[in-house]
């Protein structure tokens, strides 16, 4: 059935103890692709539905595309059928690649209900060939199929109408396509071998289907809008979900655990146990060690996403500059920037219902559940929607910072008036809660590794950690300030 024996030994069915090469991985993975590859083409409730819309719907498409550009010819409306192609080449791409799911969500549960895994875990190669082994295999034939439906279009559309594709855009859909297939199949593959049941897996598969349904329409919006500049920038973060997706599933990979695994359970006592360990000590919680040991070592051990924090601000910062210069605001709407003597008393008693109230209460808890969200949305995102969040103020303060330096304030005087006084305490906190945010985020691409202090739970409380420690006392002390103080500091520099 394949070139290795699938014979359960009576081993433990780790890999042998040896260091296996980028070679020998490959090598043993296309040995695992070529044995799932043949599997697919036996079962024909597989091959079928590919054949179907491999062959059967380019030629629907063509029809549509050809009824389209008969109905607007007679109003001279050539732009439609010319946006109409570019979307159904990545239809008829897209439809064979679903059924790389399907192949991908059996990958592991699949073979463990057919109670073939044992032997197949039990053969002598290394965790991330049996895992790319499975995700090549379950991606050739869905997206060898998606090639062959877009090539049976291309040709049924030159021997109709004699439309011949941009080779710019068709290689971006090509691209699409191979991309959208890996997303597809790496997250597919990672559920599988977390699922102890076909049934549970395809329940889960509904968080693959529907972010890949919205960028789908989004990618349908850009195609008939002409926009096709913006799929590259697609293309390029579709390759880097499907670096990250790679990187986790060989990472937490582990055959013993897929073996061992016989219900799917999710003990919140357990994990809540498991996370409030990471705050004792010898079995004790020291509040004390808390501030003085753990806290520091924290903030030492997470050095590079701090750094890597502070860099991204420095760069959104200078690009929201940038762009002040390419779009810069109406001359009536920028003026010197001059504030009434009763600024600081009318800051106080403003009450505009998108911002928080000029109080510090007020001021404290917009921040500290803003930071909260955005790490709930970076631990979703592996710490990218965190990131992003905290540019886009950034973005607009160094943006507003030149208008006004082209309307004739001083830069310098407008930052150390509007945005330093309050910006010393809430800036930090901000910076550190977003980068170990960034380092959850990394953690649940990374797994955990015995001996490290690595994996989610660790990286979760290390973030409450500094949270409650540094990162609130700083928001209190900025939100008075900004109160308080920010409000006097500009009637100062800027009453009239």
């Amino acid at each position: 059935m394949s070139e290795f024996t699938l014979t359960a030994p009576a081993v433990s069915h780790q890999a042998p103890a040896q260091n296996y090469g980028v070679g020998e991985t490959l090598r043993d993975a296309f040995i695992i692709t070529r044995r799932e590859f043949r599997d697919s083409l036996r079962d024909w409730r597989i091959v079928a539905p590919i054949l179907i819309l491999t062959l059967v719907f380019p030629a629907i498409m063509n029809f549509t595309t050809q009824v389209a550009i008969n109905f607007v010819e007679e109003y001279s409306a050539t732009i439609i059928p010319i946006r109409l192609i570019p979307f159904g080449l990545m239809i008829v791409g897209f439809f064979p690649i679903t059924f790389s799911l399907v192949i991908a969500l059996e990958t592991f549960v699949g073979e463990k209900e057919r109670n073939s895994l044992e032997p197949l875990l039990g053969a002598p190669m290394s965790d991330a060939s049996l895992y790319l082994g499975k995700l090549f295999a379950a991606t050739a034939l869905p997206l060898a199929a998606s090639y062959i439906g877009i090539g049976a279009y291309l040709a049924w559309l030159f021997v109709t109408i004699g439309y011949l594709a941009d080779p710019v855009i068709l290689l971006q859909i090509l691209l699409l396509t191979t991309m959208e297939a890996l997303v597809m199949v790496t997250g597919a593959v990672v559920v599988s071998s977390h699922t102890t049941s076909v049934r549970a897996a395809n329940l889960l598969a509904s968080f693959l289907i529907i972010p890949m349904a919205f960028l789908l329409q989004a990618e349908s919006v850009l195609l008939f809008w002409g926009n096709y500049a913006v799929l590259w920038f697609i293309i390029a973060a579709l390759a880097v979900l499907d670096f990250i997706f790679i990187r986790m599933g060989i990472q937490t990979f582990n055959r013993e655990e897929i073996l061992a695994r016989e219900v799917d359970e999710f003990t919140l006592k357990r994990a809540v146990r498991q996370l409030a360990d990471q705050f004792r000590v010898n079995g004790k919680f020291s509040a004390r060690g808390l501030v003085t040991q753990d806290v520091p070592m924290i903030l030492r051990a997470n050095r590079l996403p701090i750094y890597l924090t502070c860099a991204t601000m420095l760069v959104t910062f200078l690009v929201g500059w940038a762009y002040a210069a390419q779009y810069p605001l109406p001359p009536e709407l920028m003026q010197p920037l001059r504030v009434q003597k009763d600024f600081a008393t009318n800051a106080a008693a403003a009450n505009m219902t998108f911002m928080p109230q000029i109080n510090t209460p007020a001021i404290f808890l917009h921040n500290a559940r803003t930071l909260v969200i955005s790490t709930a949305l970076g631990i979703v995102s592996f710490g990218a929607l965190a990131l992003m969040l905290l540019m886009a103020p950034v973005g607009v303060v160094g943006f507003l910072t030149a208008e006004l330096a082209y309307a004739g304030t001083n830069p310098l005087l407008f930052l150390a008036g509007f945005i330093l006084p309050h910006g010393l305490f809430e800036l930090p906190a901000a910076l550190l809660a977003t980068a170990l945010a960034l380092r959850i985020g990394a953690s649940i691409i990374s797994g955990s590794r015995r001996g490290e202090r690595s994996g989610f739970i660790v990286a979760l409380a290390d973030w409450l950690k500094v949270f409650v420690v540094v990162v609130l006392p700083l928001l209190l002390v900025g939100a008075f300030v900004e109160s308080n103080i920010t409000p006097r500091v500009v009637a100062f520099l800027f009453a009239r």
